[in-house]
């Protein structure tokens, strides 16, 4: 005689399914940029005055072509001092990240967090069509993660 098993057939769960929350949902499209000829120098007084740590260039039609942060004006600044040579003349497009790693709007949140793990990067900006159209910060995902807490994250 074998053994008979007394449970039935399982319902499904009959939880809420959660919607995908995605980058779009939280990335921020108000973005102070910068452009390729503008100096170091402005850029510095940009981040001190904006409280920001760094931010995306553009070309005239609103493309990505890099990224300039704080530790790329402090090199500049470095530089300069053991050159001895003065910062007025060095540019953005001198000093910023050329090979610019973007992140998809359509990504969930959440692996758009094991992203920034993998990867150190403090911020991913989106683009579209080539287009620049916003930028995802580590913050960003934490205020996510703070206003979705408590639903079912998918």
């Amino acid at each position: 005689m074998g053994i008979k098993s007394f449970q039935g057939a399982r319902k499904q769960q009959n939880t809420a399914e959660a919607t995908s929350i995605t980058v779009n949902d939280f990335m921020t499209r108000d973005l102070i940029t910068f452009k390729p000829e503008q100096t170091v120098e402005e850029v510095i007084q940009i981040l001190i005055k904006n409280k920001i740590s760094g931010g995306p260039v553009v070309n005239q039609n609103n493309e990505l072509v890099g990224i300039i942060s704080e530790g790329d004006c402090l090199k500049d600044i470095s530089e300069s001092r053991y050159y001895n040579m003065p910062m007025e003349q060095h540019t953005v497009e001198n000093r910023m990240a050329k090979n610019v790693e973007t992140i998809d709007g359509n990504m969930n949140v959440f692996d758009a967090a094991n992203k920034f793990l993998e990867s150190k990067i403090r911020r991913f900006p989106i683009v579209e069509n080539g287009k620049l159209v916003g930028q995802i910060s580590q913050k960003d995902i934490l205020k996510a993660a703070i206003e979705l807490k408590g639903q079912n994250w998918k």
